[in-house]
C-alpha cells in the first residue's frame, strides 16, 4: 500500500501498478461469472425456503453434478416437509441415482400416510426399482394376469382326478410391499407361484364339475398358501375370469395305454409264433436225421449178408427161406390193407 501511494504521488500511475489493478480486477470479473451463473438458483431456493450456499453450488459444478435438479428437490421436499440435506441429495446423484424420482416418491408416500424413509427410498432406487411406480401401485393396487399372455401362454391347463382337462384364466390383485421391494421376487415369481397353486387345487378335485360350480375354491385354496412370502408385493384376491373344459386326459391316457398293450401282446404272441416254427423246423430236420440213419442202417444189411455168405454162416437155401418169409409178409400186408373202395 505504502508502494501505492508513493506511486500516486508521483506524476502519474506506474506500469506496475496499473498491470495489478487490471489483474485484481479481472480476479474478481472471474469470481463474479462463477458465481453469476447460480445466482437465479440460489435466489430461487433462498425466497423458497430451502437455502443452498453459493459455495455449495459451485463445488456440485465441480463435482459434475446437476445443481438444477438437487434445488428443485430440495424446495420440492422443503415445501412438502420432508427434511432431506443437500449432501444426502447430492451423495445419491453421484452414486447414480435419480434424486427426483425419489423425493417424488417420498411426497406421494408422505401424502398416503406410509413410511418410507429416505434411507430406504434412496436403497430401492440404487437397486433398479422404480420407486415412485412402487409407491404409485401400494396406493392404487394393480392387476396381473395369470397366466401372462406376453409370455405366450393363454391359459393355466390342468387336469382333475377323474381326467378331465380345465383351462383357466385368473387375475391377481397386488400391491407393493414397501418393506420388502428390496431383494423381494418380481411379478414373474408371483405369476408362477399363482399358476402353481391353480394346478394343483384343480388336481385335488374329485370332480371337474366340482371346480366349474365352485371357481372361488381355486381362489381359496391357492390365498391359503401364502403366495406372496418373499416378494416385493402382497397380493389382495385372486379371482377366476375363465374356466373352459379341455380334453378327456383320463380316457386319451388309458386309450393310449390300451393301444401300447396291444402291440405288446401282439409282440409277445408274434414272439411265441416264431419260436413254434423254428420248433417245428428242428423236428423236420431231426426226423431227415433219423430216416438218414434208417436208410444208413438198411445199406448195412446187405453189407452182413454178404459177409455171412463168404464166412459160411449163411447158405443159399437159408438165403431162399429168408426170401420167402419176405415175400410172404408182403403179401399178407397187401391183404391187409383197406382198398381205395372200401376208403369211400
Amino acid at each position: 500500500m505504502n508502494a501505492l501511494l508513493i506511486a500516486q504521488q508521483g506524476d502519474g500511475w506506474s506500469p506496475w501498478v496499473i498491470g495489478f489493478l487490471l489483474i485484481v480486477v479481472i480476479f474478481f470479473l472471474i469470481i463474479f461469472g462463477v458465481l453469476f451463473q447460480f445466482v437465479g438458483l440460489y435466489v430461487r431456493a433462498l425466497v423458497s425456503g430451502a437455502r443452498v450456499g453459493l459455495l455449495d453450488l459451485v463445488g456440485m459444478k465441480l463435482r459434475k453434478v446437476n445443481a438444477a435438479a438437487i434445488v428443485n428437490s430440495r424446495i420440492q421436499a422443503s415445501r412438502a416437509g420432508i427434511d432431506v440435506t443437500t449432501p444426502e441429495m447430492e451423495s445419491h446423484v453421484l452414486a447414480g441415482g435419480d434424486v427426483q424420482r425419489v423425493i417424488n416418491a417420498m411426497i406421494a408416500a408422505n401424502k398416503a400416510n406410509i413410511d418410507l424413509p429416505w434411507n430406504v427410498a434412496t436403497a430401492i432406487d440404487l437397486a433398479g426399482r422404480d420407486i415412485l411406480e412402487a409407491v404409485q401401485t401400494s396406493v392404487n393396487p394393480k392387476v396381473i394376469d395369470v397366466p401372462n399372455p406376453a409370455l405366450g401362454r393363454m391359459t393355466i391347463d390342468a387336469v382333475s382326478k377323474d381326467g378331465i382337462q380345465l383351462k383357466v384364466k385368473a387375475r391377481v390383485t397386488v400391491r407393493t410391499n414397501i418393506k420388502s421391494l428390496v431383494g423381494g421376487a418380481t411379478e414373474e415369481t408371483i405369476i408362477a407361484r399363482v399358476g402353481e397353486g391353480i394346478v394343483t387345487a384343480i388336481g385335488s378335485s374329485a370332480d371337474y364339475k366340482d371346480v366349474l360350480e365352485n371357481p372361488d375354491h381355486i381362489s381359496k385354496a391357492v390365498l391359503a398358501k401364502g403366495l406372496d412370502a418373499n416378494t416385493a408385493f402382497e397380493i389382495l384376491s385372486i379371482d377366476i375370469a375363465d374356466i373352459d373344459v379341455g380334453e378327456n386326459v383320463g380316457a386319451k391316457l388309458q386309450a393310449d395305454q390300451a393301444e401300447s398293450d396291444k402291440r405288446r401282446f401282439q409282440a409277445e404272441a408274434e414272439k411265441r409264433r416264431a419260436l413254434a416254427v423254428a420248433h417245428e423246423q428242428e423236428n423236420v430236420a431231426k426226423q431227415a436225421e433219423n430216416r438218414a440213419a434208417v436208410i444208413l442202417a438198411e445199406a448195412d444189411i446187405p453189407r452182413a449178408m454178404a459177409d455171412a455168405f463168404r464166412s459160411g454162416n449163411l447158405g443159399v437155401f437159408d438165403y431162399y427161406k429168408l426170401k420167402n418169409v419176405q415175400a410172404d409178409t408182403s403179401m399178407r400186408e397187401a391183404i391187409a390193407a383197406p382198398s381205395d373202395g372200401n376208403k369211400a
